[in-house]
């Protein structure tokens, strides 16, 4: 079939939009997933449930007459974020506009206009390895935390977002580039600095003791094994990022301040959400961090009340007090009491007594472990 646009022309108009980088690949089936798939079926049983990752896997079966895949890299941290939110979100989902639609998403979608308006189909897929797609494509290398470092964007970091598409138009491939990359020097730091051991080995990630994992899928009260080691994560995890020697080089820059996240600020303090209403979250907070629907505001408001707690700051004592107060959810409930007990202090213990009265069942044992700690 004759082309009516050249891979060059395609990889130009990638940067023109602001991309960091681009690679092709071909639309073979990611066979090495299979036996990854099936061994970790356990782990991963969350992820079973709402993709079909199997399906994902062929990328054929996503779109009949794929020929090729592009791989887009785009950064999510090209510019700064205020440390008040830095601190205790995720920067991967500070900008994360796949709600509101006005940052990257708006990008890719004039891409794929581009693409349709010079005759090539392209599909979008949630469930495929977007990382190994970019691998595949030679856009970069893995880290042992599982995470993709681009050969290009962030000085060669991990603060990137894979973004891979299938088109019904064959180009040449670039040369696969997948393998660790990580120097020799590196002495598994990800690994080792693991606050819950969730990197059992390099890439190897047992989900379900993920900071990141726990903080919006966790299933009910945070075990107590957890709760100083989850530290200030109220959503996401960056960890693992943070102490990487391969992103050492973008973590000095000196970058502007994301003005977008900048707006976000007042709205994302900690005493907002834990008091926070469904309406409020609803319009505020959802858009932004929307992996829990509003029936799990409850674990926002456990989430806040843990990292309150490890703060050991005497000024959230009176927002636990009435936090308390306000919400009649047991779990929540709980994790304010270990808060408390955590921070301590006159008016953290008083509060306690108080709160036990009328307690029962986990709610008491919890107030008295929390009193434990203050005596």
């Amino acid at each position: 079939m004759f082309l009516l646009i050249s891979k060059q022309e395609i990889i130009e108009r990638a940067i023109e939009l602001g991309f960091e980088d681009i690679g092709f690949t071909t639309a073979d089936p990611f066979t090495s997933q299979i036996e990854i798939l099936n061994s970790r079926k356990e782990e991963y049983a969350w992820a079973f449930k709402s993709l079909n990752l199997m399906e994902g896997i062929d990328p054929k079966r996503i779109m009949p007459p794929a020929k090729s895949i592009i791989v887009l890299i785009a950064s999510y941290f090209k510019k700064s974020f205020p440390k008040s939110l830095e601190s205790y979100f995720g920067r991967c989902y500070l900008d994360d506009d796949r709600i509101t639609k006005d940052g990257i998403s708006r990008e890719v979608k004039k891409f794929r206009i581009f693409l349709r308006d010079n005759g090539i189909d392209s599909k979008f897929p949630a469930h495929m390895p977007h990382r190994l797609a970019a691998a595949r494509a030679g856009l970069g290398t893995f880290g042992k935390n599982c995470l993709f470092y681009s050969r290009k964007a962030v000085r060669q970091g991990s603060w990137t977002l894979p973004i891979p598409l299938i088109i019904d138009q064959e180009f040449e491939p670039d040369e696969d580039t997948s393998s660790i990359g990580c120097p020799d020097w590196c002495r598994n730091a990800c690994i080792i600095a693991c606050p819950t051991g969730a990197l059992k080995s390099p890439r190897k990630l047992d989900p379900r003791k993920c900071i990141s994992y726990l903080t919006y899928f966790g299933e009910d009260l945070t075990p107590k094994e957890l709760r100083e080691p989850m530290g200030l994560w109220v959503y996401g995890c960056d960890h693992c990022q943070n102490v990487c020697p391969r992103n050492k080089p973008w973590l000095v820059e000196e970058l502007p301040l994301n003005e977008r996240v900048v707006a976000m600020e007042e709205d994302f303090e900690l005493s907002r959400i834990l008091h926070m209403d469904r309406n409020y979250y609803r319009k505020t907070i959802w858009p932004h961090m929307f992996y829990m629907g509003l029936g799990d505001m409850w674990r926002w408001k456990m989430n806040v009340a843990r990292v309150m707690g490890n703060t050991r700051d005497p000024k959230f004592v009176p927002d636990l007090i009435k936090a308390f107060n306000e919400n009649d959810d047991l779990r929540v409930r709980c994790m304010i009491s270990w808060a408390l007990g955590r921070i301590g202090g006159d008016q953290a213990k008083n509060a306690l007594k108080t709160f036990l009265k009328n307690s029962e069942g986990q709610l008491r044992q919890e107030i008295l472990e929390a009193l434990g700690q203050i005596l």
